[in-house]
């Protein structure tokens, strides 16, 4: 069933049985499984299906500390969530996203990680990521390298024990933004409401128990949910966001008794380290395995990755390293002199002008059009980087030349590789260390509902810059 919140009544309260905040592939997944069950369910979605710059203002905030995306252009308020912009070009018409379960040894208690340890192990999650990948489209739960090498595709074998071969694997994202919404929409006891922005979560006087959310619309009403059980599901940042707005009864923020919501924020950040120029260049004829390729129906590619044993042998992080084969002139890293701190580009310019676009698109004028058009023109070097990646994608089409990420791949089955190409661009995954000033906070700033906007506090520990430099 669909209902538009813009239709609810004012002060209305809508009774159910279980509540969903975030129709984003994670709240798309659970109400999937109560489809068909004897309860009833909401599925909350504060946008609609198409963008509308009024309700992606919601999502905007700032940051503070190290270059970081900001809180807006990683969140996309549309059914389906951030699945609306993964990015990846799956070679078959659909786009979609990489998927990697996390390593044993990121659940362990480390010695020389502060912060580290999970009161759970892998084995606790594969059951769950079996799971996932039934939902996700995304092939057999296998990430050793046997189900997907062939005579033509062998992993490195490395002389040491410091390095190893995992695979990553990809999803297309239209089952979340499109099969599952008609699924949902059909449902006989589930209903998806959208423009229906939560607000706060009620609870009863001690704060111990959950009773309803306060539901707001843009430049509309406002009404209730009473439910038996109140499901978050709106991400990273917006879920701790939430919790620290409900603040009726717990003044500090929802479960914030230790002060620890939104805290310990925890990115994989992607470095540039240089470029490998191999004694021999024909190497590259065996590496179509580290190329994103189809196998028996998944899509999937490889990466070294750095064993458990070298981690605890010389305690580092975790890491894992994408190559790209790029053409000879390539060796002198004209992208390290662009981005001479090797970290990977983003700039709040590109959400600026994606923002522009989207309201000029509609001839709507954004709400804070002015500040987007002056991180625009601020940004402009930003824009044509930007626009010269995508202009040599287009140009040298399975020739990835100018792709900083595993968004293209094909180059595996280009002929006169070794000719063609003469380094490799690497990239490396990294883990980052928890730190608890690493965190989301509320700032002074106020949405359009008068509840205040997120501030983003995020960079580099000591610690993790040591590890990286080295």
């Amino acid at each position: 069933m669909l209902i538009n919140a813009r239709d609810v009544e004012n002060q209305t309260t809508l009774n159910t049985d279980i509540c969903i905040i975030g129709a984003g592939p994670a709240g798309i997944t659970i109400a999937r499984e109560f489809n068909g069950q004897g309860l009833d369910v909401l599925l909350l979605e504060s946008g609609g299906f198409q963008p509308d710059s009024k309700i992606e203002a919601l999502s905007d905030g700032h940051n503070e500390g190290d270059p970081y995306p900001p809180p807006g252009a990683v969140r996309e308020r549309l059914f389906g969530g951030t699945a609306n912009i993964w990015p990846i070009h799956l070679d078959n018409g659909r786009m979609g996203v990489r998927y990697v379960p996390l390593d044993p040894i990121d659940f362990e208690k480390r010695d020389w990680v502060p912060y580290s340890g999970w009161p759970i192990t892998r084995t606790d999650l594969d059951p769950y990521y079996e799971r996932a990948h039934q939902v996700a489209q995304s092939g057999p739960y296998s990430y050793g390298c046997e189900a997907w090498e062939c005579s033509e595709t062998r992993p490195v074998v490395f002389k040491s024990q410091r390095m190893a071969t995992q695979m990553f694997h990809f999803g297309p994202r239209d089952i979340f933004t499109d099969e599952y919404r008609r699924e949902l929409v059909h449902s006989p006891n589930v209903t998806v409401v959208t423009y229906a922005h939560a607000l706060e979560l009620e609870t009863d006087e001690v704060a111990k128990t959950v009773t309803g959310v306060k539901v707001g619309v843009v430049g509309g009403s406002r009404f209730q949910i009473a439910a038996k059980t109140v499901i978050l599901t709106q991400g990273g940042l917006e879920t701790a966001r939430f919790l620290l707005l409900s603040n009726a009864v717990q003044r500090c923020g929802l479960g914030n008794g230790h002060d620890l919501v939104g805290r310990f924020l925890m990115d994989h950040p992607v470095i540039r380290p240089g470029v490998l120029i191999p004694q021999n260049p024909e190497v590259v004829n065996r590496l179509a395995l580290y190329d994103a390729r189809w196998v028996n129906g998944a899509r999937v590619i490889a990466k070294p990755i750095l064993t458990a044993e070298i981690q605890q042998q010389e305690q580092l992080l975790n890491i894992a390293t994408a190559i790209f084969p790029r053409p000879g002139w390539a060796r002198y890293n004209l992208l390290r002199m662009i981005f001479p701190n090797g970290q990977r580009p983003s700039s709040p310019a590109l959400h600026s002008a994606r923002t522009l676009y989207r309201g000029l698109k509609k001839r709507q004028f954004p709400t804070q059009g002015l500040q987007h058009l002056g991180k625009t023109l601020l940004g402009l070097d930003d824009l044509a980087f930007a626009t010269w990646r995508l202009t040599g994608r287009n140009r040298f089409s399975g020739m990835p030349f100018f792709s900083y990420d595993f968004d293209h791949g094909g180059w595996s089955n280009l002929p006169n590789q070794a000719q063609k190409f003469g380094c490799f661009d690497l990239l490396h995954v990294t883990e980052q260390a928890p730190d608890p000033n690493n965190q989301v906070a509320l700032s002074s700033e106020q949405d359009s509902f008068g509840y205040r906007r997120m501030v983003v506090h995020w960079r580099y520990s000591d610690f993790g810059r040591c590890i990286i430099e080295r």
